[in-house]
């Protein structure tokens, strides 16, 4: 018999007070996710989800969905012990209940590029604690290590939870008939090295010369420095990606390059990178920027970006050590062909 979500934090707050707010805020984006999951399930019978509605100087485009999600979780978070909401679809920070003793950052729809073509997208979100005496657009401004609960939603072939309140990562699945969440994997733990990594591979050449180094050696197969042969993985849907590693292992890299507006990363740290790497770290993963810890960086807007590294700790702990080693940037034989092109160049601000 699965345990249902709401008995799940039932249990978990039990008499502890504080946790009451928690629950009910996961419970408030549980129902939000099960709307949104029914308007992805009709797909183009519900309409032009994909099409593009706005394109923001400083986010992505901005579809349909995107739109209609935001709006969903806002509304189901108003009725939750929320002081104000961070959402990837505003630029400013939404006031609540200003009495109230949490504040959510969210990402209501990630990945929706991929709406049209039926793959997998996500909702994310962290909770963080209201600091009544900062007030609530600067409680959002809090590091990752700060927060009480995160997780996402999957929107695939199955609707799943993933979720941590800071002891373990459990899945939860959405039952189609009771309409449900129920825990399905409790403490999900990320096998320490895998043969897999997922990286955006068309940017090889804009990438700073260590990632482009630590790639190489994975391409390099078991001929290469590691003697192992990987499959590489590239979905556009950072949930999905996470999903994959949080079952089977493996690395996500999405760093900063040399693109305009890429120097500091594409994700963002509130509400992408953070709660991520929250999930991950209790699954016994890592996740960091190449040179820290993502959980320990100070947060300064609603909107920051930040390269992001997760996954398996033998990978991301690799993959540091290509950012703190020489031995990563000396000569070697390219096999892109453009190594020369790059050898004076110097890593970006963020890097050093």
């Amino acid at each position: 018999m699965h345990q249902t979500l709401a008995d799940s934090l039932h249990d978990w707050a039990a008499n502890v007070v504080p946790r009451h707010a928690v629950a009910e805020t996961v419970l408030a984006l549980s129902e939000a996710a099960k709307q949104i999951a029914g308007l992805l399930a009709l797909g183009p019978l519900a309409g032009a989800l994909g099409a593009t509605v706005s394109v923001h100087s400083e986010r992505d485009a901005q579809k349909k969905l995107d739109v209609m999600a935001h709006r969903i979780c806002v509304d189901a978070l108003r009725s939750a012990p929320v002081a104000a909401i961070a959402s990837e679809e505003e630029d400013h920070a939404i006031a609540c209940d200003t009495t109230a003793p949490l504040v959510v950052a969210i990402d209501p729809l990630d990945g929706s590029s991929n709406i049209e073509t039926n793959l997998s997208v996500g909702t994310i979100f962290s909770i963080l604690p209201h600091l009544a005496e900062k007030g609530a657009e600067q409680s959002l401004l809090q590091p990752g290590s700060a927060q009480l609960a995160a997780g996402f939603f999957l929107y695939g072939p199955q609707v799943a939870l993933v979720l941590t309140l800071g002891a373990g990562t459990h899945l939860f699945t959405l039952h189609p008939a009771s309409g449900d969440f129920l825990l399905a994997k409790e403490s999900l733990l990320i096998p320490e090295k895998s043969q897999e990594f997922a990286i955006n591979a068309s940017n090889f050449r804009h990438w700073d010369r260590r990632v482009r180094a630590f790639i190489e050696d994975c391409l390099a197969g078991r001929d290469g420095p590691n003697g192992v042969d990987y499959n590489m993985r590239w979905l556009a849907s950072v949930v999905a990606e996470a999903f994959r590693i949080l079952i089977r292992g493996g690395i996500y890299l999405y760093p900063a390059d040399h693109r305009p507006g890429y120097a500091q990363g594409r994700l963002r740290l509130l509400y992408e990178a953070n709660p991520l790497a929250f999930v991950i770290e209790q699954a016994h993963g890592a996740a960091t920027n190449g040179l820290v810890r993502i959980l320990e960086l100070e947060p300064v807007g609603l909107h920051q970006r930040t390269p992001l590294v997760f996954g398996s700790t033998e990978e991301v702990t690799r993959l540091a050590a290509y950012y703190s080693s020489k031995l990563a940037v000396a000569e070697r034989s390219p096999l892109f062909g453009r190594r020369s092109l790059f050898r004076s160049e110097e890593g970006f601000p963020e890097c050093r």
